[in-house]
């Protein structure tokens, strides 16, 4: 018979035992291998049976075995120094503590999933393992961070395949009772709550229960309670699940629920309230109206809670096309907010305003959440320098007048928490190097001086572990291989040749990711004849192995996958290349060490920044990759290979990929696989061990996590937690009222008159040209603009490149006009075609940046044609 319910009966642990309760609670277990290794000892059986997971192997263990570690006076050594460890972590100075005054004394950090451990599956891909790495590297640099999220009952889907390989997806009911999960409570022991008010009267709650992440707590909010209606209680059933009313209330919650959640978990505790609030995607962008209106019910009037709420707030967009941004109808989004819903006290027309698309090339009638999260934040970031680059002509709009690399968007490039994702034998090998401590440092905190003693290593030894790596693979693929062939209805006698397929002293390489389109899993099939060339060399063969979701709604994806696994189940290959389901995080841990080249060959520029190759990198893996994302920026030929890109805006689809793919195979047969095959007098792939030497000494400090967060804590979280100080409600008010007059005035300022003093149309490099420029300013004065010139070299159409800005000064009283005169110096600091104009920009001591407003003059025809000369 089936049960209706299941749940765990938990033993009592004896009183010698209880700090192992302590231990599974906090989630540093998943990256802190000697206390992995305490509970491996409890019963390493149980520990595989749990996947890895002390509170289900805690659930599992027999009171008799329970009883025998009470009495083990060695176990009970190791955990009280685990236990110890845990204290002196929790409660020591780190990096953070060591810094000057200043910084915030909390950060809320909110994103719709977290890759924490695969213990807790609240994550589908990158932008979740990226906020988990975000937590756990925060953590260990003792920065102040809370943690925000919804807790899906169901996670995200468990990928399984048909015989035919069609992908098919399972959703598992999660309980958060066996998720190493507590329940945060009120002062009476009653479980805390939040609550949204929906039309029509009804109420969407949610209770908050708390992950603890080292040092760093994360509240998740989940609506299956028994107080909401069947409707509401499904509101947290699945990641990125639903349509857009479910899409929305989800966001609502994450947003606005978050930021109550936020404030109970504070008043609770004594937690320190956040000055600065991180919006992870536009996903969570409704905290910004949560945090306005709580300013408005303490007698601030819109604008000025506005102008309060930008400064101490960041906005990270991960997205690099418009189609993988959140849009609303403006109808739905409307019907959720105003007197019959939530934020009774805001007008409907200001929420609206904050999300649509009043640009050109928008669509107006679309609510859309990056532009709502842009609009909300006084500091926002893409997150490498190419994704920088692109997202801010993806948003130029939102910044007339103004050009694309002046959009106030900056880019801080991701990074991983290599604890997390570092081999336990890599790590060995760095701890007999250097010692624990300088190895703990070097992969927490960062930094080159920390990972130069790689080149210590000896050869040997460097190609030891790697084909140590190698082989545990090839071991766990063939695991995974046989569980996956048997769900797909195979019997064991159907698969023998399991026991064959790869091999630990052939070249491995490694692709596993999401399956959008973009990400082009199949490249690689663009020309089989040359694939099977390739995996069936007779003295260089490689093998490969492949992972990845396609979205349950998206059929183009699934077909990608059909058709990989459909050529992985050729007889003729099936031991040289394999596809892997249900990629997720247990799996990901064992694919990156294991592999010698990590590809990535996305069509550029659409990945954001692309960490796996970044996790691969850490465990001595040699990326193979198109120059997107963090490979673009870091690219070096002594660690990887760089794909050609055929990215012209003449060549179609189909014609670049033909040409990309080509470039890959010629890359492995002319340059890689000798590389990797070609021994030296010791009988070692010297030039091969000499590159992964160079990508860890020289990659290894770039790609952390805590390099990453650090770059956050100086160049966002520190100047917003400044701002979010001097924005006090007068502050504020003053600036709301000052932007309110300049916006008004501003059609009534211009540029009346240029000249220069320059008497031909060439000059000589290192000169300078005197600059008068006469300017109109209506109703606004001197003190509210900033007078530019704005030169530089000029391209074949007069457009201004690697422009120069230097400020103009004032000269004289207004003439009878009113007109005011500026003037300065233009050096001609470069030779060849040059010009110059100039602008009018508003200024303010408490702008972030001369774009903040979108607001900018600049010479009309009439005045350019008077104005002078391009300097040729």
């Amino acid at each position: 018979m089936k049960a209706i319910r299941r749940f765990t009966v938990r033993p009592v642990l004896p009183d010698p035992l209880r700090p192992l309760s302590d231990l599974a609670r906090n989630l540093r277990w998943s990256w802190h291998a000697e206390t992995r290794d305490l509970f491996q000892s409890v019963s390493p059986e149980g520990w595989a049976g749990a996947g890895g997971d002390p509170v289900r192997l805690l659930g599992s263990v027999r009171p008799a075995r329970l009883a025998e570690l009470a009495g083990d006076r060695r176990f009970l050594r190791r955990l009280t120094a685990a236990a110890d460890d845990l204290d002196d972590y929790l409660t020591g100075d780190r990096w953070y503590q060591e810094q000057a005054d200043g910084l915030p004394a909390a950060v809320a950090y909110f994103s719709p999933e977290f890759g924490i451990t695969a213990a807790l599956p609240q994550y589908s891909g990158g932008l979740g393992i990226l906020a988990g790495d975000h937590l756990k590297a925060a953590s260990d640099l003792g920065v102040p961070l809370i943690g925000v999220g919804l807790l899906y009952r169901h996670g995200y889907f468990r990928q399984t395949l048909s015989r035919d390989g069609w992908q098919q997806e399972h959703y598992p009911v999660l309980d958060p009772n066996e998720l190493p999960l507590t329940q945060l409570k009120e002062a009476d022991g009653t479980p805390a709550q939040v609550s949204l008010a929906l039309p029509g009267g009804k109420a969407l709650r949610a209770r908050i229960l708390l992950a603890q992440v080292g040092r760093v707590p994360l509240l998740l909010l989940d609506s299956d309670v028994e107080e909401n209606e069947l409707g509401e209680r499904g509101v947290t059933d699945r990641l990125y699940g639903g349509g857009s009313e479910h899409r929305l209330l989800q966001e609502m919650l994450l947003g606005i629920g978050g930021v109550r959640a936020v404030r109970t978990y504070c008043r609770l505790t004594g937690h320190p309230e956040p000055e600065v609030f991180h919006t992870n995607e536009g996903h969570a962008g409704f905290l910004g109206l949560e945090r306005i209106a709580e300013l408005c019910a303490d007698g601030l009037d819109f604008d000025s809670a506005l102008e309060a709420v930008r400064g101490g707030t960041v906005f990270t967009t991960h997205t690099p096309v418009p189609a993988g941004i959140d849009r609303f109808d403006r109808e739905l989004v409307g019907r959720h907010f105003g007197p019959d819903a939530e934020l009774p006290g805001i007008e409907v027309q200001r929420v609206l305003a904050l999300g649509m698309e009043t640009y050109p090339g928008g669509e107006p009638n679309l609510f859309n959440m990056a532009v709502m999260g842009l609009r909300l934040a006084q500091r926002a970031n893409g997150v490498s320098l190419l994704h920088g680059q692109v997202s801010r002509n993806m948003f130029a709009g939102l910044w007339p007048g103004f050009d694309a690399e002046e959009v106030p968007i900056t880019s801080v490039t991701n990074g991983v928490h290599a604890p997390t994702w570092v081999a336990p034998e890599v790590l060995r090998l760095g701890v007999r190097q250097i010692g624990v401590q300088r190895a703990e440092d070097a992969l927490s905190v960062g930094r080159s001086e920390r990972w130069d003693a790689v080149a210590d290593i000896p050869d040997q030894e460097v190609w030891e572990l790697r084909r140590t790596l190698r082989e545990q693979l090839v071991l766990e693929v063939r695991e995974r291989l046989r569980a996956s062939w048997r769900q797909r209805g195979a019997g064991d006698a159907e698969l023998g040749w399991i026991d064959g397929v790869l091999d630990p002293d052939v070249l491995t390489i490694g692709f596993a990711r999401r399956v959008p389109s973009y990400k082009r899993l199949t490249l690689m099939l663009r020309d089989r004849d040359r694939l099977m060339e390739l995996l069936l060399h007779p003295e260089r063969p490689v093998q490969i192995v492949v992972a990845g979701k396609a979205h349950p709604a998206d059929d183009g994806g699934k077909r990608l996958v059909q058709e990989l696994v459909r050529f992985a189940d050729d007889p003729r290959v099936r031991h040289r290349i394999v596809f892997l389901p249900d990629y997720g995080m247990a799996m990901a841990q064992k694919l990156y060490p294991g592999c010698d080249i990590w590809l990535n060959n996305p069509l550029r520029p659409l990945e954001a920044c692309g960490t796996s190759g970044m996790k691969a990198a850490l465990n001595g893996c040699l990326n193979l990759s198109v120059l997107d994302g963090w490979w673009d920026e870091w690219f070096q030929p002594d660690f990887g290979w760089a794909i050609p890109t055929a990215d012209g805006s003449g060549t179609d689809p189909d014609r670049r990929d033909d040409i990309e793919a080509a470039a890959l195979y010629d890359l492995l047969e002319q340059r890689i696989t000798p590389r990797f095959y070609e021994r030296g007098r010791a009988g070692l792939p010297d030039r091969w061990i000499e590159m992964v030497r160079q990508t860890l000494s020289l990659l290894g400090p770039k790609v952390l996590a805590g390099r990453m967060v650090r770059e956050y804590v100086d160049r966002l979280y520190a100047p917003a937690a400044r701002a979010h100080r001097a924005l006090t409600p007068d502050t504020a008010r003053d600036l709301a009222e000052w932007k309110a007059r300049v916006r008004a005035a501003w059609p009534g300022v211009s540029v009346d008159h240029v000249e220069t003093t320059a008497t031909t149309a060439t000059a000589e490099l290192g000169g300078t040209v005197g600059l008068r420029v006469r300017v109109g300013l209506g109703e606004l004065g001197p003190d509210d603009v900033e007078v530019q010139a704005v030169s530089g070299r000029v391209d074949a159409e007069d457009r201004i490149t690697d422009a120069t800005v230097v400020p103009l000064k004032p000269a004289g009283t207004p003439d009878l006009e009113g007109r005011l005169l500026y003037e300065g110096p233009l050096s001609l600091d470069r030779t060849g075609p040059y010009g110059y104009t100039v602008r009018i920009l508003p200024t303010h001591p408490l702008l972030s940046s001369a774009a903040e407003l979108g607001l900018v003059t600049v010479p009309s025809e009439e005045v350019v044609e008077g104005a002078g000369m391009v300097l040729r």
